[in-house]
């Protein structure tokens, strides 16, 4: 081996590297700690980047609509674009609150007044099985509930934890100013970038190129465009699938009767967002709400929900989602699994895209190896026979 200048520096890079990844290993929670450390003072920036790539899906797509042969009005597209997606996103928002809050203030309330009636039918069916269980017999007539007593006591515990909010309540309100502030800042941040979103990406073209050698530049950026149109397609199709399926939720449960039908299916259009498992968690609700009032629609409905779940994952899922994101539905599977377990619902929505652009880069890798290797597509594409 020739010990030319390259050479050494490639050797001295692996030591340090060596050196670093060693002394981050024997103090693992001093550099965890740096890293949270460092996260919570990224936090608006993080969260400014991640609210501008969202609205950078539905603001693309109108920058092409408005104005397209009016070259008086380039400069008016994108804050006009800009201004039009915000207005979209939260109408969206005030009227999933409008159909939200005063439906489950309706819930509540029917719920909070029938649910003697409830315990008084459960204990009347119960008793009818007495000569099944005739142990049972005596306890379960003597069974009874003092419910003013008992609203007395959630009174008293609700004034307890209102105290102890009261105690903590400095934390509580720092906290939530804290919230809202990163979240101020996120908002502004992202407003910058989205207005020079075209200039940003020239900046970062230009470190790349810069501080890399030319072939590793262009695979970086050849996958953080992959990555892009990926994340782009899975929001989209993400999106567009849960409006489908909370609409065909609102159709189904009003032809059939159901209560509470657009309340329902608005949750459930919101808890989509969520792939594979945030349906159900709409279900959950929406079965809760209906079992004091008829224990027997909320089993229909959970056998409703089945089989316009098993419709939409069988048939509207792969089309919408899977095919935009390009990745076989086992793959989704394990990436929600795994996202899930890591991350939790956060990890979820991220690992769909980002097992896409690992299945896509390995695939690509392998076909590259495929083809300069000369084997034959016949020895891969079929099994050998037996």
């Amino acid at each position: 081996m020739d010990l030319n200048k390259q050479t050494v520096k490639a050797l001295l890079g692996v030591a340090c590297g060596s050196i670093a990844f060693a002394a981050a290993l024997l103090h693992l929670s001093t550099v965890a700690g740096a890293v949270v450390w460092l996260l919570g003072i990224l936090a608006p920036l993080l969260l400014g980047c991640a609210i501008a790539f969202i609205l950078n899906v539905p603001m693309r797509g109108l920058e092409r609509y408005l104005f397209p042969h009016a070259k008086k009005a380039e400069k008016l597209r994108r804050p006009l674009a800009l201004v039009l997606t915000i207005a979209a996103v939260a109408a969206v928002l005030a009227l999933a609150a409008m159909v939200i809050v005063p439906g489950v203030e309706e819930a509540v309330t029917s719920i909070a007044a029938q649910a003697p009636q409830a315990f008084a039918r459960l204990q009347e069916s119960a008793v009818r099985f007495q000569e099944y269980l005739p142990a049972l017999t005596e306890q379960i007539e003597s069974l009874s509930i003092d419910w003013q007593s008992l609203s007395k006591k959630a009174i008293e515990l609700a004034q307890s934890w209102g105290r102890g909010l009261l105690v903590s309540g400095s934390g509580l309100v720092s906290g939530i100013v804290s919230g809202v502030t990163t979240f101020f800042i996120g908002f502004i941040f992202a407003l910058y970038i989205l207005l020079q979103k075209e200039k940003l990406a020239r900046q970062g073209r230009q470190l790349c190129y810069a501080f890399l050698p030319e072939t590793a530049a262009d695979q970086v950026l050849d996958v953080l465009r992959l990555s892009e149109k990926t994340f782009s397609n899975f929001l989209s199709g993400q999106c567009l699938e849960a409006v489908i399926l909370g609409t065909m939720f609102v159709l189904a449960m009003s032809i059939l009767r159901f209560p509470y039908a657009l309340l329902v299916g608005v949750l459930i259009a919101l808890t989509a967002l969520i792939p594979i498992v945030g349906a159900f968690i709409g279900c959950a609700v929406g079965a809760l709400l209906m079992l004091v009032n008829d224990p027997w629609q909320a089993l229909w409905f959970i056998v409703l929900f089945l089989v316009l779940q098993q419709i939409e994952g069988n048939l509207i899922y792969p089309h919408v989602v899977g095919s935009s994101v390009g990745l076989p539905s086992i793959w989704v599977l394990a990436a929600v699994t795994v996202g899930g377990s890591l991350m939790g619902i956060v990890g979820m929505l991220l690992f769909i895209p980002l097992c896409s652009v690992l299945y896509a880069l390995l695939r690509r890798l392998v076909y590259t190896r495929l083809r300069a290797k000369n084997i034959p597509s016949r020895k891969w594409r079929q099994p050998p026979q037996t």
